[in-house]
């Protein structure tokens, strides 16, 4: 079995950012590249993760170990809501 061909530093950034829930325009303005550009580095990203969408890009990447699970970030307006965890919901003392 052939190891995958590492993202640039680049391609791993910009996937980051779509894995903590920012399009195209939004991932362009926080790192100063356009739009274009932001999509030429998914489009390579995919390549060398050999997938077709952002979704299986984050998937593949995070089981590879390109991108850390730390760095998705959990939203704050969770749907587990305040008073929940992933661990089940808080018992208060």
């Amino acid at each position: 079995m052939t190891t995958p061909a590492a993202l640039t530093p680049r391609q791993r950034q910009v996937l980051v950012l779509a894995a903590n829930g920012h399009g195209d325009t939004s991932i362009g303005h926080a790192i100063g590249i356009s739009r274009a550009t932001v999509r030429r580095h998914l489009q390579g990203a995919f390549g060398v993760l050999g997938v077709r969408d952002r979704t299986q890009a984050v998937a593949v990447a995070l089981r590879l170990g390109e991108v850390a699970l730390g760095d998705v970030r959990v939203p704050v307006t969770s749907p587990l809501g305040p008073q929940q965890t992933r661990e089940g919901p808080s018992v208060a003392a």
